[in-house]
C-alpha cells in the first residue's frame, strides 16, 4: 500500500485535526492498511506474520471518532509487537501504555467535543481490550454518530428475541461477561456477539 492510498482512508475516516497524525503513525510503521466491511465481533485487527508486511484493517462505516481510535488501538499492537513479538499478552500492560501513550496527541478539545473527551480520558486510565467493553464509553461515542443515535441495542433486548445484524437474523441467548452468545436461525450456529452492537428487531419470542 502506498502513501497516497493511505492518505486518502485517513482523510476520508479519521478528524480532520487528527490527519496528521494518523499518518505520521503510518509513515513511522509502515503497515498495510485496508478498510473492511462491518464484521460481526470486531471493529479492527492487527496482523503479522513472518516474512511479511504488518497488516492492520478498520471496518469501513465507523464515525470519525471511533474509526479513530480503533486506528491508533491497532497501531499500538504493531508498536508492541515489534518491540516484544509474541512474549506479551495482546492486551496485557505494554499494550495498555502504547495505547495511552499514542493516544495522548488526539486526546484535546481540537479533535473531541468536551464531553466526549471527557469520556474517553476516563476510558484510557484503563483501556479494555474492546472499546465495546466499556458500555458507558460506547453509549457516549454513539450519542455523536447521527446513525446511532436512534437505534437499539442487543444489551437492552430481552432473551429470546430475533434480531437483525450485518444481514443476518439471529435468536438473543446468555449474556456471557461482555458478548452475548447468540445463535443465527438459519444456520443454527452460535456466535458470540458484543452487547452493545446496534441491532434491528424482529419479533419477540414466545418460547
Amino acid at each position: 500500500m502506498n502513501a497516497t492510498s493511505v492518505s486518502r482512508i485517513l482523510s476520508d475516516h479519521v478528524p480532520q485535526a487528527s490527519y496528521a497524525y494518523c499518518f505520521q503513525l503510518w509513515k513511522k510503521f509502515q503497515f498495510d492498511f485496508k478498510l473492511r466491511k462491518s464484521r460481526l465481533t470486531k471493529v479492527g485487527d492487527f496482523t503479522c506474520y513472518p516474512g511479511r508486511v504488518a497488516r492492520i484493517t478498520v471496518n469501513h462505516d465507523l464515525d470519525p471518532y471511533l474509526f479513530l481510535i480503533t486506528y491508533i488501538h491497532e497501531v499500538a499492537h504493531l508498536e508492541v509487537h515489534i518491540n516484544y513479538g509474541n512474549r506479551v499478552e495482546s492486551h496485557g500492560i505494554e499494550w495498555k501504555r502504547s495505547f495511552q501513550q499514542m493516544m495522548i496527541p488526539v486526546m484535546n478539545e481540537e479533535i473531541f467535543p468536551p464531553k466526549l473527551l471527557s469520556g474517553l480520558q476516563k476510558h484510557m486510565k484503563k483501556p479494555k481490550a474492546s472499546t465495546f467493553s466499556d458500555s458507558k464509553f460506547t453509549q457516549l461515542l454513539r450519542t455523536y454518530d447521527e446513525r446511532q443515535k436512534h437505534v437499539v441495542l442487543l444489551s437492552q433486548v430481552p432473551e429470546g428475541t430475533v434480531f437483525g445484524f450485518q444481514g443476518k437474523w439471529f435468536k438473543k441467548g446468555k449474556l456471557r461477561r461482555t458478548r452475548v452468545e447468540c445463535k443465527e436461525i438459519k444456520t443454527k450456529l452460535s456466535y458470540l456477539v458484543p452487547a452493545d452492537v446496534p441491532i434491528h428487531l424482529g419479533q419477540l419470542s414466545l418460547l
